[in-house]
């Protein structure tokens, strides 16, 4: 099974324009579908700026950059914007009402055939299914962040993705020159479902203070060769993201294991969200690499 048509992207966030990013320069036309023109914009900046890189690093040619950025269309019309894919990826923020809502809409706008992908790093592809006429043609598809550098692809059958679907959706991944990995519906899959509950103990020891932010993370890097600390990480991810992961596995599974830490709860609640805050764990600020412990934490 081939996809026909383009592809289409819902969602110009940072896992949106990064999976627009490596869908355009594997030679797919791509539209880019968001409500919002300035975020659009933003994301065509920022695809630009990441091909100037590779350009930088001699991993792709001008020519290449030049191609890959004609491939590329913004639409903030849903109906005008997946009226002629052959696939559609939503990477909207992970929010099941708002993923709910998307997939009812991407159901009766998108071709019939149209193979209907959510890029969602927890939430169950089954129920996302469950509101199409579609079930079988909808499939997880969890790229990593930063899409254009990270070669995972979980992909995430649900109870009714036929294997056709899911056959092509592999060849699909290996097209855009990653691993497919294929997994099945259960909350966090596979990378969350052990991801984040060590991130959540790494916060746990912070909190019943076992250990610093700076130690915590030194372990882990040092000792089991992580290219990055747990907390870092949970910094980058975002910590908003992390604790709504916790959600997922704490009420899907309704084990204890997964309750998210207190102190996790009160940094989102205090909007200490991570990178995109400014300040998780650690504080950043514009321009400079330097990792430096938030003062809370000192």
């Amino acid at each position: 099974m081939a996809i026909t048509g383009g592809v289409s992207v819902i969602g110009a966030g940072t896992m949106g324009n990064g999976i627009a990013h490596v869908f355009a320069q594997a030679g797919f036309k791509v539209t880019i579908v968001d409500v919002s023109l300035s975020q659009l914009d933003r994301a065509v900046a920022t695809i630009k700026k990441n091909l100037d890189r590779q350009v930088a690093k001699a991993s792709i040619t001008e020519e290449k950059k030049t191609t890959t950025l004609s491939n590329i269309t913004t639409q903030t019309n849903m109906i005008e914007g997946v009226k002629n894919a052959g696939l559609v990826v939503e990477a909207a923020t992970e929010n099941i009402e708002l993923k709910l809502q998307i997939f009812e809409e991407l159901d009766k706008y998108a071709p019939k055939e149209t193979i209907l992908a959510t890029n969602t790093s927890s939430i169950s592809i089954t129920k996302i299914a469950a509101v199409t006429g579609r079930a079988g043609k909808v499939i997880g598809m969890h790229f990593m962040n930063p899409v254009p550098v990270m070669k995972l692809v979980e992909i995430i059958n649900g109870y009714a993705t036929s294997k056709e679907v899911t056959a092509t959706i592999v060849e699909l991944s290996k097209q855009l020159g990653k691993v497919p990995c294929v997994v099945n519906d259960y909350p966090g899959f596979i990378a969350n479902r052990i991801l984040m509950p060590m991130i959540n103990e790494a916060i746990y020891s912070l909190y019943e203070s076992v250990a610093g932010v700076e130690e915590i993370d030194t372990v882990m890097k040092l000792g089991m060769a992580h290219p990055m600390g747990p907390l870092q990480l949970a910094d980058f991810i975002g910590l908003d993201v992390c604790l709504s992961i916790l959600h997922v596995l704490h009420d899907g599974f309704g084990n204890p294991k997964y309750a998210p830490c207190p102190l996790l709860v009160n940094m989102v609640a205090a909007g200490k969200l991570g990178v995109k805050s400014g300040e998780g764990f650690y504080t950043y600020r514009a321009g400079s690499k330097e990792l430096v412990v938030s003062e809370g934490f000192k």
